[in-house]
Order: C-alpha cells, then structure tokens, then sequence
C-alpha cells in the first residue's frame, strides 16, 4: 500500500511507516493494520458514535495467550530456563520464611489480631520482592497514627484477598487503586497489593510487583522475554486491575513448571530478560 494511506500509522515497535497494510475495521471506527515486520494493533481513535463497552469475558478472550508467542521466542525462553535452573534449582529460604511468616499474618484470623508493627513493616520490606519507595503510604500512616492506619490496612487487605465472591479479584484490586472504597489505605497500591497476593498465593502470583514500569514491570518483561507485546494500560476498556492479574497468569503459563514457586519463576524472569545476545 502507498505510504501515509493508513493516516500517518507507524509501527509502535519499529517506528516505521512504510509498509504498513490494512487488516481489518474495528467495531468502534478504528482499523487494524500491519506492518511489515508482521506487527499488528489498532489504529486511530475511536468514533464516538461507535465506542463499544467490552465485557470482562469479552476483553478475557481479547487478552494476548501463551499461543501468541513466536516460536522461536518460545525456544529462545526453554533453553535460557535449562541453563537457569541447572545453576539456581531451589529458592531462598530466608525469603520462604518470610512469606510463610506473612502468609499467616494476612490469613482471615491473622489480619484481625496482627500487631500494627507487622502490617507497617511489610510494606516497607524489601524480602523477596522490592515495592519501593513507600513514602506515600508511610506519611499517611504517621498522620493516621497506628491505630487508625493499621486498620485501613486490614480492610484493605482483607477486601483484596476475601473480597465478596460476586466481585473478582480484578476488579476489587482495580477498585482500590482507583480508591473507589472509602476505607482503602492510602499508599497501599500497585506494589503493595501485587505483594500481598504473592505472599498469599506464592504459586500463582510473581514477584514483578508492577504492570509496567522503566525498571520493568510485566508489560515489559513480556517484550523482553517473549517478543509479546501487553495492551497500554491507558488502552480503552481495559482496567490497570485486570491488566495486572492476566499478565501475570500469561507469565505463569509461559514459565511453565519446573520452578520452586512462581518467586522462583519471576526470578528466572528478571534473568532473562538481560540474556538477550547472550544465546548463540
């Protein structure tokens, strides 16, 4: 096709507008097209007269699967796990105390009898998984005093963890980053309910504590490892809340097993991804 016929479209990963191909048309007005490197996304903006509210099924099904991944990135990832795994086959066991400490504290029981201390200290820990700087949730809790910030906490956490069944986990986790409940703690975000799912359930959650970040959050790791590239959180209908729990499970599946728990996978992960050249 003849350059600038898409509307000055330009390959995201190349930055490239020539040869850039139309695909498809998209209910809401918008087009999808293709570049020649095989790269493929939505071009345009949306028509207001054809906006479509996706259902959560919908965008499920929409969200990149393991059978996305080339081949070769696919090859690439097994040969740098059978080198991982042949010099780091275990997990830290200072750190597995430490989640099993935390597991008990944010049980149903722990979370209502655990001193203040505890709750305060987890956030500012850098054990396993570094949330980084808390200064945020720590200001806030100062001006709370213990008694009140612990308690924001628990409810916090208790609504993250042992929410209502009719609301899934996505969402509640959207719905306190986005502080759409009044008794969300402030500072207590991304990291830090990415870091209490870890502990809570080390064999589904990694420890990448952010979507996407410059220092690497799972969007990135994705690229990196994988060559896959993760819908922008600012992307229309989808939410940050979502975007962080089916990244995850996509990792999950992309690691596959072998690994002591998915610390352990997120580990290899952050490896990886500063292999690249590194393989013949």
């Amino acid at each position: 096709m003849e350059r600038g016929a898409m509307g000055l479209a330009m390959c995201p990963l190349c930055s490239d507008d020539e040869d850039i191909e139309f695909v498809r048309a998209v209910d809401d007005g918008r087009r999808v097209v293709k570049h020649r490197c095989g790269y493929e996304w939505e071009h345009g903006e949306p028509s207001p007269s054809k906006k479509r509210s996706y259902s959560f099924n919908d965008l499920k099904a929409r969200f990149p699967k393991p059978e996305d991944v080339e081949p070769e990135w696919l090859e690439r990832a097994t040969r740098l796990k059978t080198q991982y795994l042949a010099t780091k086959p275990g997990f830290d066991p200072e750190v597995a105390a430490y989640w099993e400490k935390y597991e008990k504290i944010f049980s149903p029981e722990g979370l209502r009898t655990c001193a203040p201390r505890l709750l305060k200290d987890f956030a500012n820990s850098d054990v396993g998984a570094h949330p980084g700087n808390q200064a945020t949730f720590n200001s806030a809790w100062n001006a709370m005093g213990d008694t009140a910030a612990a308690e924001a906490t628990r409810q916090t956490t208790e609504y993250l963890l042992y929410g209502p069944d009719d609301v899934p986990l996505e969402d509640r986790l959207q719905q306190l980053l986005a502080d759409a409940k009044p008794f969300a703690m402030t500072g207590f975000k991304e990291a830090l309910l990415t870091r209490a799912l870890c502990v809570v359930q080390p064999e589904r959650f990694l420890t990448i504590l952010k979507y996407t970040t410059q220092a690497c959050g799972k969007r990135e790791m994705a690229r990196m490892v994988y060559e896959l590239e993760l819908p922008a959180p600012e992307s229309v209908n989808w939410t940050l809340g979502r975007l962080i729990l089916w990244s995850n499970d996509l990792l999950h599946a992309l690691v596959g097993e072998g690994f002591a728990n998915q610390q352990h996978s997120a580990a290899f992960l952050w490896w990886a991804k500063d292999q690249l050249g590194r393989l013949p």
